[in-house]
């Protein structure tokens, strides 16, 4: 059993994380933005006598990250295992959003997770011991309009993640990109509100497809259990597909040339709506 850090566990996936990593007898610290926001997870922990300790961290600054790890270290040793999970949504089309709102997707999605990386990358591999596990997404392997912000802001991470992968293997460290599809966490309700007036159709789409997917939601403890499966096993796979949407859809995309993906983007909602029931047998409504 080791010493865990998981960003972003006040809610959703991390909270989930945090817990299942905890239940299995690791040493947990649940770092998050706003401490005021942990008290379910401080409710768990309590409840279950669970070895959970949150510390506040905010992964977009320096001088927080710098600050929280050092203070984890002072207080529980080396980081065994960090869990890079908190992350924002993003989305809307490229002409509409604007670049302040790709800058911060990019600073928390990606930055963010670096900035945590290089905090215990050097104790690791000193020790060579370690695990480092980033939740990506699907959206890291599959660019879906309007989620340019986002989908670049994962597939920077994942790519981040396969050259750290190749950089640290030889000081036994591993790395593991956990790449859910659609799951139930509050990530959907801080998502910004759609433009009242849109030039693009895509947005509505996909929000009927998020709609269509969460009608059967799938918990976030199902992500949490295979990070605790990764963490507690000794393989080298760097990627982990999650969720029941993610295998289908990746093959989905694998079947059609990108210009077949392109042209179908400028289908007209009833093309759409119809091609879709083909393709899945399912009716959405926009």
């Amino acid at each position: 059993m080791g010493l865990a850090v998981v960003t972003g566990s006040n809610s959703g996936i991390g909270l989930a994380t945090a817990v299942a990593l905890a239940r299995a007898g690791h040493t947990v610290v649940a770092a998050m933005r706003n401490l005021d926001r942990g008290a379910e997870i401080r409710k768990i922990a309590e409840g279950e006598k669970l070895p959970i300790h949150l510390a506040r961290l905010d992964v977009d600054d320096d001088a927080s990250v710098g600050d929280a790890f050092s203070g984890v270290v002072a207080r529980h040793g080396p980081v065994d295992v960090l869990v890079n999970n908190a992350g924002v949504p993003g989305g809307g089309p490229v002409e509409e959003t604007t670049i302040d709102e790709f800058r911060q997707v990019m600073e928390t999605n990606f930055f963010g997770g670096l900035r945590c990386i290089k905090a215990v990358i050097p104790s690791m591999r000193e020790r060579r011991k370690g695990t480092i596990v980033n939740i990506t997404s699907i959206a890291g392997r599959l660019a879906t309009a309007p989620m340019a912000s986002y989908a670049a802001s994962k597939w920077a991470f994942e790519a981040l993640s396969e050259v750290l992968a190749q950089e640290v293997r030889a000081f036994n460290v591993r790395v593991a990109i956990v790449e859910p599809g659609v799951i139930a966490t509050p990530i959907f309700s801080k998502a910004p509100p759609p433009p009242k007036h849109s030039f693009y159709p895509h947005g509505r789409r996909l929000r009927a497809l998020f709609a269509a997917a969460l009608a059967k939601p799938v918990p976030p403890s199902v992500v949490g259990d295979v990070v605790r499966d990764i963490v507690e096993g000794d393989s080298w796979q760097l990627r982990y597909l999650v969720g029941p949407d993610t295998e289908p859809r990746l093959k989905a995309r694998q079947s059609k040339t990108d210009e077949q993906v392109i042209a179908e983007a400028a289908q007209s909602d009833e093309e759409f709506l119809a091609r879709f029931k083909r393709e899945t047998g399912i009716d959405l409504v926009l």
